[in-house]
């Protein structure tokens, strides 16, 4: 344990988040996504797990560390719903909420398609994954600079 870091934060998570630089990308997910498989695609190759933890509590713990991009229009991206993409379920403003407290301004969050998501999950640096239960509980943040 260190003094000031959430405990949330394990010591393979902020490793990750230490080896990021400005523009890369880390998603945040919740047990349902294929964290496994496509971690495997990802700069650092590995999943990181936060067990017992939901995504609101361990995104308030990565965005006390992690500066959200302010050199793009949307530093954050999530899923949308299958089959309604303009459907808005708890989640969203939830994480919405979380987002625009941490960066103490309101945050533009865009919505991919299913599998646009997964694609730019690919590309990303890391995945995050928690207990959360979801559904469609996935968000990549991009990384500013301090």
């Amino acid at each position: 344990m260190l003094k000031g870091i959430d405990p949330v934060i394990n010591a393979e998570l902020i490793h990750a988040l230490m080896l990021m630089g400005h523009g890369d990308q880390l998603v945040l997910c919740d047990v349902n996504h294929p964290a496994q498989t496509i971690a495997q695609h990802t700069t650092y190759g590995r999943l990181i797990d936060v067990s017992g933890c939901g995504l609101e509590r361990t995104a308030e713990a990565i965005l006390k560390l992690f500066p959200l991009d302010t050199f793009v229009e949307a530093p954050v991206k999530r899923m949308q719903v299958v089959g309604d993409p303009e459907k808005q379920i708890p989640i969203f403003s939830a994480m919405q909420t979380v987002v625009d407290r941490a960066e103490a301004r309101p945050i533009k969050m865009d919505a991919l398609e299913r599998f646009a998501f997964y694609e730019a999950a690919k590309n990303s640096f890391a995945i995050v994954r928690t207990s959360d239960p979801g559904p469609y509980g996935c968000f990549i943040f991009s990384k500013g600079v301090i």
